[in-house]
């Protein structure tokens, strides 16, 4: 293992492709090297536990907030993979609203993936990255995407989609997302569907961790 592994962040609205991106690089860095060399971990698995609302309550929280976040417990979390000590990710449940019992867990790796849409907020958390990627793709796309994958993925009703999105989702993103980009070393647009990109973050990780296979 590296010295200290390479902690990527990749940061963008809700529905830019962020969360694609990610996955698709990490998928291909596995099949390159296997899942012990790289991991990824979503920041909306640190959305903080209400056992103490109802459902109701719960539906009513501002989720694009830095304040949903347990952004401590990822900092924690981060400083320890790069120490070289394994953690425990909570489990989150969209149709609940809170997280699920169990956690899981993930042992130190060369190279370690971040995705969330608030990660470059914090100037603590920020430090982190070796590398901060920000998705930037226009909000109406990132919207249509978003209907999409709810309706599908999380059980939700798209008049619920649309009131969420105009109170908290819009208004969050140019308060405390987009302020991010200015923090970042690479801006990509198309999100998941920038191939291009993807190979150039493919090669480049490639690069860091070849030397490590042999």
């Amino acid at each position: 293992m590296l010295t200290k592994p390479i902690i990527i962040g990749i940061a963008g609205a809700s529905g830019s492709g962020k969360t694609l991106l990610a996955s698709q690089l990490y998928d291909l860095l596995v099949a390159d090297f296997g899942d012990q060399q790289i991991k990824i971990i979503n920041e909306d698995c640190y959305y903080r536990q209400r056992d103490n609302m109802t459902f109701a309550e719960r539906e009513k929280v501002n989720y694009d907030h830095p304040d949903a976040f347990e952004h401590e417990l990822l900092l924690k979390h981060l400083v320890s993979l790069a120490s070289g000590k394994g953690v425990q990710i909570p489990q989150y449940d969209y149709t609940s609203h809170n997280r699920r019992l169990g956690v899981t867990k993930i042992k130190p790796a060369n190279v370690i993936l971040v995705e969330g849409i608030l990660i470059f907020h914090h100037a603590e958390l920020r430090n982190q990255f070796d590398l901060k990627i920000f998705v930037d793709v226009d909000l109406d796309v990132c919207l249509s995407r978003r209907l999409a994958r709810d309706i599908k993925e999380r059980g939700r009703t798209t008049d619920s989609i649309l009131l969420q999105y105009q109170e908290t989702v819009r208004p969050m993103y140019h308060e405390f997302i987009y302020p991010g980009k200015k923090h970042a070393d690479l801006v990509v647009p198309k999100g998941g569907k920038n191939a291009t990109a993807i190979c150039v973050f493919q090669n480049y990780i490639r690069s860091i961790l070849e030397p490590k296979a042999k």
